[in-house]
């Protein structure tokens, strides 16, 4: 008898650590909902008592990206080696796409946005920030992501809160050229995204590496046609860091869309600025399936990677025809 209440108390013991485990699993693998970047700044203004001026909706949309990562339920899962976070793999790979678009911003804001010219000093905060920012993403001891990560959050507020008090220690310039160079390496993430969304059915391409320029040579010889197929076990990780960074990159273009308004408009980009925010936002639509399917190019089931890819291809084709309108006006 007692031995039969032993069993049956294990066996709901066992039935409820179990059934939390895929809880836990369930809930923690819920991607974040989107925010508004104006009620974003406001509130980051608030906090350091500063009015909202040019740069603040960028930085502070940067700051709330990269705190997304932190505060989302189960936290920051991607440096995380205890149950049921490493059997939890989208999300990781959805952070790995926010972190990188958040990588590139924060770059982009240390080299070019914050100075007046080549010849001008980096931002001490932002220098600090964007290399707390380049740990590798699952490093979980000494040092952990996660501590780095904030770590590099509080110089962020720093240099908006001297943004903000009008000091000359800080500047956000507003400038067609620094939007063009940041955008040119939005260019190239959203390139290879595609590119890589698509080789999920797997294709023979011929090798372009060279193409365009009579006198170009490269280190390592390679075949005239080339195989591009994404393992089978990587497509979902692929989706997913696709799903963080236009997710994220939504958001700073939004910002953009704020503080560089002026910009805009005096180039008549406006428009197409909000033509690849309205084609990302369409990449943000709910995967309505228990998984990433992977069917043929035209075959009977749905191919959800090839989807993706033709929504990133035709943002990053407005983004090219977006660059153009800035350099030439």
């Amino acid at each position: 008898m007692r031995q039969t209440v032993m069993i049956k108390t294990s066996a709901v013991v066992l039935f409820v650590f179990i059934a939390s485990f895929f809880f836990l699993a369930y809930m923690w693998g819920q991607e974040p909902q989107a925010f508004d970047v104006r009620d974003s700044a406001a509130q980051e203004a608030a906090k350091i008592g500063q009015p909202v001026v040019i740069g603040t909706t960028t930085i502070s949309t940067l700051i709330k990206l990269l705190e997304t990562l932190m505060q989302k339920p189960g936290g920051y899962l991607s440096n995380d080696v205890t149950p049921p976070s490493i059997f939890v793999d989208n999300i990781p790979n959805w952070e790995y796409g926010v972190l990188t678009q958040a990588r590139d911003m924060s770059r982009a804001m240390r080299d070019h946005i914050s100075r007046s010219q080549s010849q001008s000093r980096e931002n001490k905060d932002l220098t600090i920030a964007e290399s707390r920012f380049n740990i590798d993403h699952r490093s979980w001891a000494l040092p952990d992501a996660q501590t780095e990560y904030k770590d590099g959050i509080k110089h962020l507020r720093q240099y908006q809160k001297d943004l903000s008090s009008n000091t000359q220690n800080a500047q956000f310039y507003a400038r067609a050229d620094n939007l063009s160079v940041w955008l040119s390496v939005v260019e190239a993430r959203l390139g290879s995204l595609s590119q890589r969304l698509s080789a999920s059915v797997g294709q023979r391409r011929i090798n372009t590496d060279l193409a365009g320029e009579k006198y170009a040579e490269q280190s390592t010889q390679a075949p005239a046609e080339l195989m591009a197929k994404t393992p089978w076990l990587e497509i979902d990780d692929v989706f997913y860091e696709a799903r963080g960074s236009t997710w994220a990159l939504i958001h700073i273009l939004k910002a953009i869309e704020v503080d560089f308004d002026k910009v805009l408009k005096d180039k008549n980009a406006s428009i197409s600025l909000k033509q690849i925010i309205r084609e990302l936002e369409a990449s943000q639509q709910p995967v309505s399936g228990p998984m990433i399917l992977n069917g043929s190019a035209f075959g009977f089931w749905a191919n959800h990677s090839l989807v993706m890819a033709s929504y990133i291809s035709r943002a990053n084709a407005a983004l090219i025809d977006l660059r153009s309108l800035l350099i030439k006006g």
